[in-house]
């Protein structure tokens, strides 16, 4: 029996120190199925809850506008705009500004992504209940990953990455399929 290791066994966060996630900008996130299971290849009525629930982010979230996304076999990559100061502040506030003091009532992204995930999950659950459906009531891994997209250029990289990204699917590191998983070069703005 493997005992506890300190060292060994405890999560690293991947959130910027000290990082206010409620200020304006553009957040790229990505959001994985458990064990990378293909289950949103697999149950077409969970895509749907999936994509409804990501559609009605803005109207859960005022100050949140959606921008690029895609729904993969096992994973979502989404592009989340928070708008703090502005009651438009898109296109022109899509880029990360220096710190500032998280503002009252405005989420951040970690609560934006729970709220998505725990929608998803009640609504999928309903189904799954409903129609007696022998799958996985609880299907988000745990955690997921987030980028602050800090200018104009690296928004178009991101862009451009989610557009492409199901026509890379048989090379992505999220495919169970792909031999090579651990070898696929990070893309320049990920670093």
């Amino acid at each position: 029996m493997n005992r506890y290791n300190p060292d060994i066994h405890h999560r690293h966060s991947i959130r910027l120190k000290g990082y206010d996630y409620s200020q304006t900008g553009a957040y790229f996130v990505t959001l994985c199925a458990v064990d990378r299971s293909c289950y949103f290849e697999q149950f077409l009525e969970l895509r749907q809850i999936i994509d409804e629930q990501w559609r009605n982010i803005p109207s859960r979230f005022s100050n949140v506008i959606l921008d690029e996304y895609v729904i993969m076999p096992n994973h979502l990559h989404g592009i989340l705009v928070i708008r703090r100061d502005t009651p438009c502040g898109y296109p022109d506030e899509t880029v990360a500004p220096a710190n500032r003091m998280p503002a009252r009532g405005v989420p951040t992204v970690g609560e934006i992504v729970g709220a998505f995930k725990s929608l998803c999950i009640n609504a999928w659950l309903k189904v799954v209940k409903t129609e007696q459906i022998n799958a996985r009531a609880k299907f988000w891994q745990a955690n997921y990953y987030e980028h602050v997209i800090r200018n104009e250029g690296e928004m178009e990289c991101v862009r451009e990455y989610i557009i492409n990204n199901p026509l890379q699917w048989e090379l992505d590191r999220e495919n169970p399929a792909f031999e090579g998983r651990n070898k696929q070069p990070t893309e320049k703005w990920m670093v």
